[in-house]
């Protein structure tokens, strides 16, 4: 059974966050808002915990494409290779915000993701979730949750979404109603700027 735990995006209790980060802690899975869908996240050097988002996505760690949730542009240079000026500018312009930049990874990334060239980067505009990087002290993996619903692609009602994922997960954010639009996912990683999925956010920031 998941705990269903409120928070308001205004101002996140801390005692609730800190609550929520020892989970993360101990290899839990947590459902959190973000500025665009909820997301599924777990603490980034717990392996154990992202090869059960793996089994639950159905698909070899190895293999994932999920992004990393940081709280500001500090965590950049732990996990990507230098960037150029005019990149390094288009990244403060859109962050915090709803946008997914794929960035050229370097050799810090954690073992699981070591064979993968590029990595995902994402600092949403929401508290809820740059609080509880800030309080982890590092960056979250995270996937967005999928519906089965062939209408509504992504579900936006915390109640609805712990009842799906009640015995799935450990923890859902109750943070509101989330969206169902999903980021827009921008590839920088070889000094091009391609959109590869418009969401939310404008295209024309690049």
């Amino acid at each position: 059974m998941a705990e269903f735990i409120k928070l308001y995006n205004e101002n996140p209790d801390p005692r609730k966050i800190a609550q929520i980060v020892q989970v993360l802690r101990k290899g839990g899975l947590v459902i959190y808002p973000t500025d665009t869908v909820y997301g599924l996240g777990c603490d980034i050097s717990n392996t154990k915990a992202l090869e059960k988002i793996a089994r639950i996505k159905g698909i070899k760690l190895a293999k994932a494409n999920w992004s990393f949730i940081c709280a500001d542009l500090s965590n950049l240079s732990d996990y990507v290779k230098q960037i150029d000026s005019p990149t390094f500018k288009l990244l403060k312009r859109a962050l915090p915000g709803p946008y997914t930049f794929i960035l050229p990874g370097n050799n810090n990334l954690p073992k699981e993701f070591k064979k993968k060239k590029t990595v995902g980067i994402r600092i949403p505009d929401n508290n809820i979730a740059r609080a509880l990087v800030l309080a982890l002290g590092n960056p979250i993996v995270s996937t967005s949750i999928k519906d089965d619903d062939d209408i509504l692609e992504y579900t936006t009602d915390p109640e609805l979404i712990l009842e799906k994922w009640d015995n799935l997960v450990d923890v859902v954010i109750d943070g509101g109603y989330g969206d169902n639009v999903p980021s827009t996912v921008i590839d920088v990683s070889d000094g091009d700027y391609v959109v590869v999925r418009e969401g939310k956010g404008a295209t024309n920031i690049i």
